[in-house]
């Protein structure tokens, strides 16, 4: 079964195909308003959301779909100990797609796992988020016209944004792209992240005002108070990079201004207005490419197309996780699997180093 954990399971000619479907249902609206009539979503967020699981559950209802939904697990039998693989065992009989969000890293793989249907990857901890990714695609290439040869600006917690660590994934296969890391020394993007990639196109700064001039995209973050186990640490850092329109006058008048939402105080209400600022359209942006991205699934499931990821050589119980929010710290039965990836013992799950 066909699911989309990581945006590095859509190839680059999907990850095209999505963008023209996209643009497709923006003109022309009228042509899927039945697409997934008959269908159902549901969509199990376990953290948190507004964005993403309105974006999820409007999409399925733009195509004509129903939505059924759990939002928040202390309304449900998760509050009661129940594991991720029973709760989608049960739940993907009852529909026929899932979006999952889950503060675990690696849920969503579990997820896949044990589903009937397809499954969607809303978010799991600090790791991935391919929806907003594909957000993140559609709008580049809506407001700047193409999806190559830019320098992209990442900035805030670098560390723990799934949403910047899914986009590196993504644009890093596009040719000429650049790369400039701004964060805090404590926020720095995981080594992980690097992997496989030309470290000759990233670039790491302490500096917002120094990076700006270069850009043609910038990417701000919020600090996440939720991935903190330090409030001292946080306090401390939450105020490190604030956007004002003074910041933007060295940059390009061409450049945007990204950002997944929500903010709390790193861009300021005042650049709202300025015509470089985009990060409402993007969240408009999201629904279409989710859109998209369901009709895929759908369409493939019905199809009974298979697409099977490739880790290699798999070790079972053989090396143990030590990552606190990887889902393996959090299942006690769960088997602990680890893959070797550029000569280093990783989690197959949350990606992290095992010692």
């Amino acid at each position: 079964m066909r699911s989309v954990i990581d945006i590095l399971d859509l190839s680059v000619e999907e990850l095209d195909e999505l963008i023209k479907c996209a643009c497709d249902i923006i003109d022309h609206p009228e042509k899927y308003a039945k697409a997934c009539e008959g269908k159902q979503l549901a969509t199990l967020f376990y953290e948190p959301s507004t964005r993403t699981r309105m974006s999820f559950e409007s999409a399925m209802h733009y195509l004509g779909g129903n939505v059924i939904t759990m939002a928040g697990a202390a309304n449900s039998s998760v509050s009661k100990g129940e594991s991720v693989a029973d709760t989608i065992r049960v739940v993907s009989g009852y529909v026929d797609i899932i979006a999952i969000r889950h503060p675990n890293e690696g849920a969503a793989l579990v997820a896949a796992d044990y589903t009937m249907v397809p499954v969607i990857n809303g978010g799991d901890g600090g790791h991935f988020h391919p929806t907003q990714t594909l957000a993140d695609l559609l709008t580049i290439y809506k407001e700047k016209g193409h999806l190559d040869n830019l320098t992209i600006g990442l900035c805030g917690d670098l560390k723990y944004g799934r949403t910047v660590h899914s986009l590196i994934a993504a644009m890093s296969r596009y040719s000429g792209i650049k790369f400039v890391l701004i964060s805090p020394e404590e926020l720095r993007c995981p080594e992980y992240v690097f992997d496989g990639k030309d470290r000759n196109n990233f670039e790491e700064t302490v500096s917002l005002e120094e990076a700006m001039p270069k850009l043609d995209i910038l990417y701000m973050t919020r600090i996440q108070k939720e991935r903190f186990d330090c409030e001292e640490t946080y306090m401390r850092l939450k105020d490190s990079y604030i956007l004002t329109p003074d910041k933007l006058e060295t940059a390009k008048k061409d450049m945007i201004v990204m950002h997944p939402l929500p903010r709390v105080n790193e861009i300021s209400v005042a650049v709202d207005d300025d015509p470089r600022a985009v990060y409402i359209k993007q969240t408009l942006y999201g629904r279409y490419m989710r859109m998209a991205l369901i009709l895929k699934l759908l369409k493939e499931a019905e199809e009974g197309k298979e697409v099977k990821r490739d880790y290699g050589e798999v070790y079972v119980n053989k090396y143990f996780c030590k990552n606190p929010v990887c889902i393996t710290q959090h299942e006690q039965e769960l088997k602990h699997k680890a893959v070797i990836k550029n000569g280093r013992v990783k989690c197959l799950y949350c990606d992290h180093d095992i010692d």
